[in-house]
């Protein structure tokens, strides 16, 4: 009997790494083994493969089979090879004609009826597939979330007679699109004209929505803290498309797979504080992506952020700069994306009242300061824009006027961010080097004001470098081709916040 060979992928972090599974059926008693470093999960596949090919009316051989999955020193996880197992089996038997398996790929879970169950990691596996120049064989419950990708052909099928019929070429299945699943976005977002009064704080939400800046928002209960947060997303324009495949590809591993109807939408993540550092960052013998990966290209909201552990907060300085994070376990080591816009909401001290105009704090300030000091001084600087939400009187809330809506801003802020990706490809909170000298230029004027400021506040290199960021966004919003030192002045104020919280 010949050896076959079928095309799979194996999932190593969000990219999917080429498979070989090899089949070969070969003289004396009859055995099933699979080899290549396989868990759990893809060792029971033999148990699998048997009952689906015999209960989809095909011979399953009695012979000596070895089911190699190449590169052997590649971890392989899940149910996602069954289907190549399968196939590969039934090609090695004769029942499907080996030239069918050329330029092709496949993944899929087998039930033991022969039907197909989805898995994860599908566009991810289409990306890699259209690279390679490969057509994609897959669960249907998969076929719209692959088809994103237009890289690769998507044929996607039932069960494993339907992918046979395919493969003998007796009945053809028809290609998927990603138009075929994906209705228009209708995703109602909060309304910032609901939030009344606090109009420093919602300035500082735009002109965060502009640049991708992380602001921390600071104030008593009931201000309407977690009420801005949830109004970023309705700033926000849609993501461009490199953007949502990325986006996508992270979603697609979860256990859940990736809503299709989500498609260009900016992921809001809001994790509870008794979150740990690897629900955050991710993690596991097979890693996988945590809540900041999760919130690529979107929002990480951390509400009540001195409640979460300070070591947990800690892991965020890392992925804050680089927009990346790094997993290292003794089996393999994974790297996901995290470039996310962090939005963080305290409360001034234990009790919240600090400040408040009614009502008493009663925190000592031994309280106070150990409830401050669980926000570390290198991540409170990597905090962009940093405001506080006072308490309003109840008439200054009555008669405070309504202002735009979250329309109309998300036209002029879509407009400053097409500006920013015509001069720079890129949002302005990731401006560095040379190009960040080259488009944060100030005037003599604007320098001196800065030098003081920077003097006055105390300013890190860090902290001096994303005033001028925060300035190249109110410039952008402004539509003005230069930071004037009304655009500079501004910007200074937002970093104001963080020596109050450093006494």
């Amino acid at each position: 009997m010949p050896l076959a060979i079928v095309q799979s992928r194996a999932l190593t972090g969000v990219h999917a790494a080429a498979v070989a599974v090899e089949c070969d059926l070969g003289p004396g008693l009859p055995t099933f083994a699979v080899v290549g470093l396989a868990e759990t999960a893809v060792k029971e596949s033999r148990d699998r493969v048997r009952s689906a090919i015999q209960n989809s009316g095909f011979e399953f051989p009695a012979r000596r089979m070895v089911v190699n999955l190449a590169p052997a020193d590649l971890p392989k996880d899940g149910g996602r090879f069954d289907l190549p197992i399968a196939i590969g089996i039934l090609a090695a038997s004769g029942q499907i004609p080996l030239k069918a398996l050329e330029q092709l790929e496949m993944i899929g879970e087998l039930a033991l009826d022969g039907s197909l169950r989805p898995v994860t990691g599908a566009l991810s596996n289409s990306l890699a597939a259209g690279t390679a120049g490969h057509a994609l064989l897959l669960p249907v419950g998969n076929a719209i979330e692959a088809a994103l990708a237009r890289s690769a052909p998507v044929f996607a099928c039932h069960n494993l007679a339907e992918a046979v019929a395919h493969l003998r070429g007796t009945e053809k299945i028809s290609e998927t699109t990603s138009e075929d699943g994906i209705s228009a976005d209708t995703t109602p977002y909060p309304d910032l004209r609901d939030v009344r009064g606090q109009e420093t704080a919602k300035r500082a939400l735009i002109i965060a929505a502009v640049g991708g800046h992380h602001i921390l928002l600071s104030g008593p209960p009931g201000t309407g803290k977690s009420m801005l947060a949830a109004r970023l997303p309705g700033l926000l324009p849609p993501l461009r498309r490199h953007e949502a495949l990325e986006v996508a590809a992270i979603h697609s591993l979860q256990s859940g797979g990736f809503d299709v109807q989500r498609w260009g939408q900016r992921p809001f993540r809001s994790p509870h504080h008794s979150a740990s550092s690897a629900a955050l960052v991710g993690g596991g013998s097979q890693p996988r992506p945590g809540e900041i990966s999760m919130a690529h290209q979107g929002i990480l909201f951390l509400d009540e952020m001195p409640e979460f552990s300070r070591s947990v907060l800690e892991v965020l300085r890392e992925p804050l700069e680089s927009g990346e994070i790094h997993i290292s376990r003794a089996a393999r080591q994974s790297t996901f994306p995290a470039r996310f816009q962090l939005i963080a909401a305290m409360n001034p001290c234990p009790c919240g009242n600090l400040g408040h105009p009614r009502q008493p704090c009663v925190c000592t300030p031994a309280q106070i300061a150990q409830y401050r000091s669980r926000l570390s001084g290198p991540l409170l600087d990597r905090m962009d824009i940093q405001v506080e939400v006072p308490a309003l009187p109840v008439e200054m809330l009555q008669n405070a006027p309504q202002g735009e809506n979250s329309a109309y801003w998300r036209e002029r802020i879509s407009a400053a961010i097409d500006i920013q990706w015509q001069r720079q490809s890129g949002r302005n909170a990731q401006l560095q080097g040379e190009a960040l000298d080259a488009h944060c230029a100030l005037p003599s004027e604007g320098s001196r004001l800065l030098a003081r400021a920077a003097d006055t506040l105390h300013l890190s290199a860090r902290g001096y470098h994303r005033i001028l960021r925060i300035a190249r966004s109110i410039a952008d919003l402004e539509a003005s081709a230069v930071i004037q030192t009304q655009h500079l002045a501004e910007a200074i104020q937002y970093r104001r916040l963080a020596q109050h919280l450093r006494q």
